[in-house]
């Protein structure tokens, strides 16, 4: 629990009660201390509480004046009567108006224990009751703030249903980068990731504390002050514009009204040329060449144009958006299924700010530059292959080996092995086998060549070795092979 407030009159008494509910081991954040019911009722206006202990007699207003007085507040705190023998009459009256719990006097320390964990579990048990019906009108908060087609009937619906646990006052929308969650509180209206941005509806009063403790480290968009749950999805577009700016300028905080920096028409007009056609081209073009200081300019320039406010948050979306579509276009077989990287860079307004996205955009970039570079490197090494396979092909009747082929197209035995493998998907013994094979079936059956000269014309000198292979290939002798299919042509006929 947050706070419990302890009212009694005799000092020693109130603070003695003070001591137990801090030993007590239920965790209670703030103690607050009266001696009288009328300043317990203008604390009790002024702010929630959580736990009261009251004394019955007391001046200026006793405690059975001040339970009844209390049904008027919007918040009733979880009330515990304190008394001596002699009131138990009144105690009973105070039972009949809310009172949880009748404490008599000497307190007990273990007694205050008891009372506290019962009222702490009610408490945490109430929340999660709260927690799961606000959940069902946060997902409706969730639809009226993205919904831009809501209809008249259906604003009024949601008035109706929700307008009178929602904000009476004025109040702002604050929108920061999806990220972690936060927990709840009482003193803001928390909606986690709503498109690419966590949402705070917050009363203006409370805007100063939330900026200093749950929004400290982030870079935050402010909307105008509100007034309705009808107006919420206005507010909610006036932060998201700010949070934009907020990125893009990389300021911690940035209100919907706030100025937008005068930009001289010169560099506006320069900034402008990174829009054309030619420059988003250029940028795509540029990957894979050597020229990687010149890809490392354009960007700068880019990502510094966006900085200083020389274009819009809507460019920037724009080109980033065009930029990785047509990357994942014209190197789709590169990139493979390599694609989780680009997923995350599309989710701009996800990232904390302007600096924190280039760093890993540049990142990804210049390791798609190299990775480019080296497929260039492997088409290289896939035309050398290429020359390899034609060598083969009209060389294999002669003592043919790895080394020679490898020296013929002048690439490394290693590296040539490895390449050979992965354009034919053979290595290379089994390549010059399957293509003299083929070759010697072809003779078998087309000419009267006597098996030794088969053998002789495919490349092999020594016969045996050849009608080995063969049977191992083939699963018959080159004899029976060309007995058979004489037979089959017979049949055929």
């Amino acid at each position: 629990m947050k706070t419990v407030l302890v009212v009694e009159d005799e000092k020693m008494i109130r603070q003695g009660i003070k001591t137990m509910i801090q030993r007590s081991g239920v965790p209670v954040e703030v103690i607050m201390e009266c001696s009288n019911g009328e300043t317990a009722l203008e604390i009790l206006r002024e702010q929630k509480i959580d736990v009261m202990f009251t004394d019955i007699r007391m001046p200026r207003m006793d405690g059975i004046e001040l339970v009844q007085k209390m049904q008027e507040l919007d918040h009733q705190p979880l009330t515990v009567a304190v008394s001596g023998y002699d009131d138990f009459t009144y105690a009973v009256e105070m039972m009949r108006h809310g009172v949880r719990e009748y404490i008599l006097k000497p307190v007990e320390r273990k007694k205050i224990q008891e009372v506290l964990e019962k009222l702490e579990a009610e408490i945490v048990s109430s929340k999660k009751i709260n927690y799961a019906s606000k959940k069902i009108g946060y997902q409706q908060l969730k639809y009226l703030m993205l919904n831009n087609k809501m209809t008249e009937e259906e604003l009024q619906v949601l008035k109706d249903q929700y307008e009178k646990d929602f904000y009476e006052g004025m109040y702002r929308v604050c929108c920061r980068n999806a990220k972690r969650m936060t927990e709840g509180t009482d003193r803001f209206i928390y909606l986690h990731e709503l498109a690419e941005n966590d949402v705070y509806i917050v009363e203006d009063e409370n805007l100063d504390m939330l900026l200093k403790n749950e929004l400290a480290d982030f870079y935050i968009g402010i909307s105008d002050t509100h007034i309705g749950i009808e107006n919420l999805r206005k507010a909610y577009d006036e932060s998201v514009a700010a949070r934009r700016r907020a990125f893009c300028g990389n300021h911690r905080t940035m209100y919907y009204r706030e100025d937008a920096k005068r930009v001289p028409e010169q560099l506006a007009e320069e900034s402008k040329k990174l829009l054309d056609p030619e420059a988003r081209l250029s940028r795509v073009q540029l990957l894979g060449t050597d020229k990687t200081d010149e890809i490392m300019h354009v960007w700068n320039a880019f990502f510094h144009a966006v900085k200083m406010e020389y274009l819009p948050d809507s460019d920037f979306e724009r080109c980033i958006e065009e930029f990785l579509a047509e990357i994942t276009k014209t190197y789709r077989n590169i990139l493979g299924n390599e694609t989780e990287e680009i997923e995350k860079l599309k989710e701009i307004w996800k990232f904390t700010n302007i600096d924190e996205y280039e760093d890993e955009f540049v990142d990804w970039l210049l390791e798609l530059h190299d990775k480019i570079n080296s497929q260039f490197d492997t088409n290289k090494n896939k035309q050398k292959i290429q020359q390899a396979v034609e060598f083969i092909k009209e060389n294999y009747a002669k003592d043919l080996n790895m080394a020679v082929v490898s020296n013929h197209i002048s690439m490394n035995y290693s590296l040539f092995s490895y390449s050979f493998k992965q354009y034919t998907g053979s290595n290379f013994v089994n390549y010059l086998k399957n293509i003299r094979m083929e070759e010697a079936k072809r003779l078998l059956v087309e000419t009267d060549m006597r098996v030794i000269e088969v053998s002789q014309t495919v490349g092999y000198d020594n016969e045996k070795h050849f009608m080995k292979i063969f049977k191992s290939s083939c699963g018959v002798s080159p004899s029976e092979y060309r007995k058979n299919m004489k037979l089959m042509e017979g049949g055929s006929r």
